[in-house]
């Protein structure tokens, strides 16, 4: 079943002239680990925001399980959980009731939704912040309490923008593995709005990349990555002092100092390995395959 069809969708903001959404049209089906890809500034937050129907489109429409979202206020928050970039409601209460009420207003019993609350407080590991406000938190705490909130009573459909933001290596893991878990036994419908393209490839299903508002590129991970068929993904780690010289023309993306990717065609791998096999500020160099980033940063181009 169809979870969100999206039809010509085109938003504008008062005083501008370019729409911040440009006839944009998806399909996402139900039960699918959907990635919705761009830099800032790319339009996805205001796509989203439209999907929640928290957002009037200037034109086009959206349905969510065939119902157009505009033709009730409430149906939306009826069957997703949204976690927006940053803040949530309920900050002036503890995490505990701020979960309990986000279960009792989807429609949980009193009892259910304490049991829903203890839950996700375990799932979470949130025991030593359950008595906190928001305001008495780290920014990572915030962000999990914000999940929590938007996991609570077992939405269909969950719709993330940015959900690991804020959050340490090791949780940022957790967290995955608990979305993963979520899509794979319960069905979950989850849409992972990121500019953080290596983090999405581990888990999305397929993919929408976007750019000054439109969507330049629609599909399966692997199918849009065979584009690149004829290229390899080249890594190179050197002092950062010291950057080599390369024998292409190609311009590398620097991912941090002392360390670049670039992609080159595959008939000029023997020509790179010989260059960097010889040059003193090379300290290792990796060739696989083109990655989705890689995609990514060949359409978007680097921030």
């Amino acid at each position: 079943m169809t979870a969100y069809e999206i039809n010509h969708l085109t938003r504008y903001y008062p005083n501008q002239s370019q729409p911040a959404n440009d006839d944009i049209s998806l399909v996402i089906e139900e039960g699918e680990f959907f990635g919705l890809l761009g830099d800032n500034g790319a339009g996805k937050t205001t796509l989203v925001k439209q999907m929640a129907n928290l957002l009037k489109p200037s034109s086009g429409q959206v349905s969510l399980f065939g119902k157009l979202v505009s033709d009730s206020p409430l149906y939306a928050s009826q069957h997703i959980g949204y976690m927006p970039q940053s803040g949530m409601a309920l900050n002036n209460v503890t995490v505990d009731e701020a979960l309990y009420f986000a279960a009792h207003l989807r429609g949980w019993s009193r009892a259910d939704a304490r049991q829903e609350r203890d839950r996700l407080v375990d799932l979470l590991q949130l025991g030593e912040v359950r008595k906190r406000t928001m305001f008495q938190m780290s920014g990572g705490q915030k962000r999990l309490v914000a999940l929590a909130t938007c996991m609570a009573a077992r939405p269909p459909i969950m719709i993330l923008d940015e959900p690991t933001n804020d959050l340490a290596p090791q949780t940022r893991i957790r967290v995955w593995d608990i979305l993963r878990e979520a899509n794979a036994n319960d069905g979950t419908t989850v849409i992972l709005v990121t500019h953080n393209v290596l983090e999405a490839e581990k888990v999305i299903q397929r993919v929408a990349i976007m750019k000054d508002g439109k969507v330049i590129a629609k599909g399966r991970p692997g199918a849009l990555k065979a584009q690149l068929s004829r290229q390899l993904h080249l890594e190179i780690i050197f002092s950062p002092n010291i950057p080599p010289t390369l024998p292409g023309s190609v311009k590398p993306h620097q991912i941090s100092p002392g360390r670049w990717h670039l992609l080159i065609e595959r008939d000029e791998a023997a020509t790179y390995i010989n260059s960097l096999s010889h040059d003193l500020a090379v300290e290792d160099f990796r060739l696989s395959t083109a990655t989705l980033e890689d995609l990514y940063l060949s359409m978007v181009g680097p921030a």
